[in-house]
């Protein structure tokens, strides 16, 4: 039981963002009826609806959340009709588990409910120093002490639809087996490669050739020239504003001594410890016998400390942490049950501990190592209170600046030269090809779609306008004009000639490889041309799907599908404009070891299995509970959220 706390950490902070921030999955029953004011249901599951106002709520505020982790996301693509039914759909997932909780009765108890917050770390800094809930942090986020713990309670009810689940059989070995064979699996092949670079020479394209690929259309992208676009830029950017200013000693030393709280460090202490399961509530021979396994491995600890880690690992019932030796790494106060934190604080390092019982059973600790429990000196964060002023400082000069540049590049707009003269900016060049933004570009304005469309509209584009300032994001304003502009256009034939050219010839080269490949196998396949084809065959290789040796992944699929008890056997595979390829399968070897651990394999196999029993549970539980969409499918996108 003690590992719960550690082991489910991930989980529970999940669930805790779910609670704080509940628009992103569900409201509770409560917020749902606020929703179902105007505006029609979206969606139901029984007696619970999901209105459109609550589903335009939704899908905005998962827009927000994403552009909050990258600012330069596109709003458009993310606010799409298809993206909008996601969201819908999502909503709807969660819908059902809550009404599947609320018709199974499942329900946590108060016990349980107060143990999860008591102990586990994450809900640390929502504990008052007593253990208690601090109510004005709950109130904070709009939420009474009230709604917090029903909407704690709701959302591990809701989970409890889908542990049966999870934690259910995921298959037969042998099923797991022939599942990862079909992946992993390892033959051994001897190749023919009929590659159409080997045939360019005799390939001799004729004039009609050459002008019947040049008027096919679909070739007419591979014949133009792409739009190209020349232009200046402006960027405005907080954190260059923030690298000029300048602090005095005074000040830093002003801002360290009001802020001191800010850099004292709390204590924090290390721990492994053995566990041996005991509960209050266990008859007294169980308790008893609790009693006596501890003693007896304490007596053994007595005479041999050193052997902390490996009586941990033969003799704890701690799961999570036995394996590590009993290791729970640092915490702080109010992280773990109090009976256990109050021997860990007062221990020197080294010692171990008398037994100490909790909820969780009996415990014998040793305290490995201690940090914190002090004030960082000025010289230590003496960069870090600079940073922060200076950027403190640029917030408001930017906010100021943006005012002026988004003026003088809309008032003055045949030219960027009195934004920069006026706010000490530098005037950049840079070219774009087409009318997307420059892939993995995350420093300049060319990575970003809204600039990158600014750009091209037609008064930027066609009057040689400024663009408005767009916002990059981080506190980053950019415009932009145009300098050179060069329409997307087909080149003509004589231009294009020796691109048609080498096109055709290469066309060419890989009919005639496949034929002469074609050829081949159906002469080795018969009875006189099996010394031919020992000849003209590979040494043995052994391919994989992790290894494939070169092998496209056409050949790849060819290679494996080949039936097992039919081997040796020659396989033609058609490599398109690459040419033409002979394999010749002669045996399955065991899995490729550069697959992976087979313990690991089996169990993401299973974890892989129960995901999807779990989805299929979902829909029997929408299709029990009659779950169903009402909203069409193509809906305009919510206006809030393209802001």
């Amino acid at each position: 039981m003690f590992d719960f706390v550690r082991n489910n950490q991930r989980v529970l902070q999940f669930v805790l963002v779910l609670l704080i921030f509940p628009s992103f999955v569900f409201l509770g029953l409560q917020g749902y009826e606020g929703f179902n004011e105007g505006g029609g249901d979206a969606a139901e599951v029984g007696d619970l609806k999901i209105s459109t106002a609550e589903w335009d709520a939704t899908h905005r505020d998962n827009i927000e959340r994403l552009r909050a982790q990258d600012a330069e996301l596109d709003i458009k693509q993310l606010d799409t009709p298809e993206a909008r039914e996601q969201t819908l759909l999502s909503m709807l997932r969660e819908r059902t588990l809550l009404f599947a909780a609320l018709k199974q009765h499942l329900a946590i108890s108060d016990e349980r409910l107060m143990r999860l917050f008591q102990t586990n770390a994450d809900f640390a800094f929502l504990r008052n120093p007593d253990g208690t809930l601090n109510r004005t942090l709950i109130e904070a986020q709009g939420m009474s002490v009230e709604q917090f713990e029903a909407r704690l309670r709701q959302d591990l009810a809701v989970r409890q639809v889908l542990l049966g689940i999870g934690n259910s059989p995921t298959g037969s070995s042998v099923a797991a087996e022939s599942a990862l064979d079909a992946l992993m699996q390892r033959r051994e092949v001897r190749l023919a490669r009929f590659e159409a670079g080997r045939y360019l020479a005799q390939a001799q394209p004729s004039e009609a050739d050459i002008e019947a690929h040049y008027k096919d259309p679909a070739n007419a992208e591979a014949l133009s020239t792409p739009e190209r676009l020349k232009i200046e830029y402006l960027v405005l950017d907080a954190t260059q504003i923030a690298a000029k200013i300048e602090l005095s000693e005074a000040e830093v030393q002003a801002a360290y001594d009001a802020n001191i709280a800010l850099y004292s460090q709390p204590e924090e202490r290390r721990a492994r410890h053995i566990l041996i399961q005991s509960d209050p509530k266990d008859p007294a021979e169980k308790r008893a016998a609790a009693q006596a396994k501890a003693a007896e491995i304490l007596a053994l600890l007595r005479a041999k400390p050193e052997r902390f880690a490996e009586l941990a690992k033969e003799r704890s019932e701690d799961s999570g942490s036995a394996s590590k030796g009993g290791d729970l790494d640092y915490f702080g106060r109010g992280a773990m049950a109090k009976p256990f934190e109050d021997m860990v604080f007062k221990m020197p390092v080294g010692a171990i501990s008398e037994i100490v019982e909790t909820e969780f059973g009996l415990h014998i600790i040793q305290t490995t190592g201690e940090r914190g429990k002090g004030k960082r000196s000025f010289a230590e964060v003496r960069e870090e209170i600079e940073g922060s002023l200076r950027k403190e400082r640029a917030q408001k000069l930017y906010a100021e600046q943006a005012e002026t540049f988004s003026n003088l590049v809309y008032e003055q707009s045949d030219s960027l030269a009195p934004a920069a003269e006026k706010l000490g900016l530098t005037v950049q060049t840079a070219s774009l090809i087409g009318r997307s933004p420059v892939k993995d570009d995350k420093v300049s304005p060319m990575g970003n779609a809204k600039f990158v469309a600014a750009v091209f509209a037609e008064p930027v584009l066609k009057e040689k306008r400024n663009t408005d300032a767009v916002d990059l994001g981080g506190n980053r304003l950019a415009a932009a004009r145009v300098v050179d502009y060069r329409e997307k256009r087909k080149l003509s034939v004589e231009e294009a000639r020796e691109i048609v050219r080498s096109r055709v010839a290469l066309a060419l080269a890989a009919e005639q490889a496949r034929k002469d490949g074609q050829a081949a196998l159906a002469a080795w396949k018969t009875a006189e041309g099996a010394a031919a084809a020992e000849a003209g065959l590979t040494a043995p290789v052994s391919i994989s799907r992790p290894n494939p040796q070169g092998l496209t992944e056409a050949a790849m699929n060819a290679v494996l599908a080949a039936p097992p008890d039919k081997l040796p056997t020659l396989l033609g595979i058609d490599l398109g404009g690459d040419g033409y390829l002979i394999a010749r399968v002669d045996k399955v070897l065991p899995r490729d070891p550069a697959a992976g651990d087979a313990k690991q394999l089996k169990e993401q196999y299973a974890a892989l299995w129960a995901s999807v029993e779990s989805d299929a549970y979902v829909e029997t539980l929408k299709a029990r509970y009659k779950a169903r969409v009402l909203a069409p499918k193509a809906v305009k996108p919510a206006e809030a959220a393209s802001r």
